[in-house]
């Protein structure tokens, strides 16, 4: 894929605008808050650093999936959950709080984990051949394009509150559009292969998607965490930063590869749908529980 002024620039400037939002949301009390939940953090990074990997790994080779459409699927397992998660969460009755702690602490580890999983990704499906070495260059790339944007919107928020408030809902509807751009631009980038690409990573993205939920919502209520934590670890899993993937698939300072874009656009319109009918379980059971009648003791 050739460089232009849509690769070049409006990419890395729509990821900024929507990480500068999350950014917004965020302040340092969200990262100390791994301290109030030392058992659901650690759950909630296990299961998004080493299961989903390992689970979309499977997937892809399941699938049959050809080494760029894997490597795609990989780097969305690899990129942290959505600030779409938080909203999910909040009418599914989960763990805001939580949910917000997981963006935070993912967005930073990303820094360390999406180059080495991604690394990891090209060597195992494309061969040693086309692995990226992990050269400080493309480490610090990863780190202006994610955590810089966050950082002065942290900044923004302990600095300027009013102004972090005002540029909020702006920036949320931007950031809508921008995916939405994104995602109309890889597939038109695309456009030759895109009904066969569908076919072949349609129902594997949906199953990724299926797995990461479930992941995230059954581990939780194994190691006995509230419910309320289970359904926060579920969306933050199952929500991925899909323009983050995709950004890193098409900028050419990064993969340039607008094929292993494809799976992250596909799966950016499949989790809202699946999000939306999760939600829609998990409370219409909470409502079920809570007006269900106490059994009354018999009468003689």
């Amino acid at each position: 894929m050739q460089s232009n002024v849509f690769t070049a620039v409006l990419i890395p400037l729509s990821l900024a605008v929507i990480m500068l939002g999350l950014g917004l949301t965020l302040t340092l009390a969200d990262f100390k808050r791994v301290i109030v939940y030392p058992r659901a953090v650690i759950v909630g990074l296990v299961c998004q650093m080493l299961v989903l990997p390992a689970g979309c790994a499977l997937i892809a080779h399941a699938f049959g999936l050809g080494p760029e459409l894997a490597v795609g699927l990989m780097l969305l397992a690899a990129s942290p959950g959505g600030a779409t998660a938080n909203l999910f969460s909040h009418l599914a009755r989960g763990d805001v709080a939580l949910n917000i702690t997981l963006t935070a602490v993912n967005s930073a580890l990303t820094l360390i984990t999406l180059p080495l999983i991604v690394n990891l990704s090209l060597l195992h499906f494309m061969g040693e051949d086309r692995a990226v070495p992990m050269q400080f260059s493309k480490v610090l790339q990863v780190f202006i394009i994610v955590l810089g944007p966050v950082s002065i919107g942290m900044l923004i928020r302990s600095r300027k509150p009013g102004i972090a408030q005002a540029m909020d809902k702006p920036i949320r509807l931007m950031s809508v559009a921008f995916l939405i751009f994104v995602i109309a631009a890889a597939v038109y980038q695309e456009r030759a292969n895109i009904g066969l690409y569908f076919k072949q990573v349609g129902l594997a993205a949906l199953s990724f998607n299926l797995l990461s939920m479930a992941i995230g919502f059954v581990t939780p209520l194994v190691f006995r965490l509230p419910r309320r934590q289970a359904v926060a670890i579920g969306m933050e899993i199952g929500i991925h930063n899909g323009i983050l993937a995709m950004t890193i698939a098409m900028s050419p300072l990064l993969l340039n590869n607008a094929t292993m874009a494809i799976p992250p656009a596909i799966y950016s319109i499949v989790m809202y749908f699946t999000a939306a009918i999760f939600g829609y379980a998990v409370t219409r059971r909470h409502s079920d529980e809570q007006t269900s009648p106490a059994v009354s003791p018999s009468r003689p």
